[in-house]
């Protein structure tokens, strides 16, 4: 979920609910709270905490609230995670350890330490263009033993590592894409779902393609998929979340801009992306 601002880029409750029922609306079963979408790098402590309360509430328990709570410190990580539970998230994402680059056996006993410290399942999240590091599948299927790590959004874009998760992980750990181009190529390796970006404005169109593949209908998955391949591409002309900000703006679900140091997309690109999505609409 992206997060609204107000015009002086304070997050905009109002703006939040509306979003949360606008994505409810639309087809997500589950909202990710504070991720990089959500500007996650320039939301304060307290500013995080507070939205998933908020948002927790606003969900009423109609879909699952899961709060990002990773970083590149164990101890703030565990401390975070442990007052994201109190808040009444039903999960956790937590992102690989970026910039301080630690070792296979670093990011297991990171991911161990917060897991452990908390009850609630735990997603990992394997992002290696963002955190200049990857989680290797050995790493992440010794992970998987732990009970309430139950399952990870890998954006590595690797698909001898993606199919190696799959095909030895353990049952019940789910593999999710994170990564909107590659759901359907992901799910037929053996992926659970999308942990995604466009469905803040593709989210029916993405949930008849996904309901399309999981009933056997792949030919129509298929062709859902080259329709939606340039709302997927036009997204990320720019740096996320920017363009898919403008682009909910368009569809009249009001979400602000961005705050420092990301600035608004070029007109020249919104206007693409605008053209997108009324070819996707005709």
């Amino acid at each position: 979920m992206v997060t609204p601002f107000d015009q002086n880029l304070q997050i905009d409750f109002v703006k939040v609910d509306k979003l949360v029922e606008h994505l409810i609306a639309t087809g997500t079963t589950s909202i990710v709270v504070a991720g990089t979408t959500g500007e996650s790098p320039t939301l304060s402590h307290d500013e995080k905490i507070t939205l998933f309360q908020h948002v927790v509430k606003q969900a009423a328990g109609r879909v699952k609230v899961i709060a990002g709570t990773g970083s590149n410190s164990t101890a703030d990580s565990v401390h975070f995670s442990q007052e994201a539970a109190a808040a009444g998230v039903d999960g956790l994402l937590l992102v690989v350890p970026y910039y301080n680059k630690p070792s296979q056996e670093g990011m297991y006993q990171h991911f161990k330490a917060i897991a452990e410290a908390v009850e609630i399942p735990c997603v990992l999240y394997n992002i290696p263009g963002r955190t200049s590091i990857n989680m290797d599948a050995d790493t992440t299927l010794r992970l998987a033993e732990i009970p309430n790590i139950v399952a990870t959004k890998e954006s590595s874009g690797d698909f001898g590592q993606i199919s190696e998760i799959t095909a030895r992980a353990p049952e019940g750990f789910l593999v999710y894409s994170g990564d909107d181009i590659l759901t359907l190529p992901m799910m037929a390796a053996g992926a659970y779902g999308i942990v995604s970006v466009a469905s803040h404005v593709i989210g029916e169109e993405m949930t008849q393609m996904i309901n399309a593949f999981l009933e056997g209908r792949t030919a129509e998955a298929a062709e859902w998929h080259k329709r939606l391949t340039p709302i997927f591409k036009g997204l990320f002309l720019a740096t996320n979340p920017t363009l898919v900000k403008a682009a909910l703006e368009m569809q009249g679900v009001q979400v602000g801009g961005v705050r420092l140091p990301l600035v608004a997309a070029e007109e020249t690109l919104v206007a693409e992306v605008r053209k997108r999505l009324q070819q996707l609409q005709g």
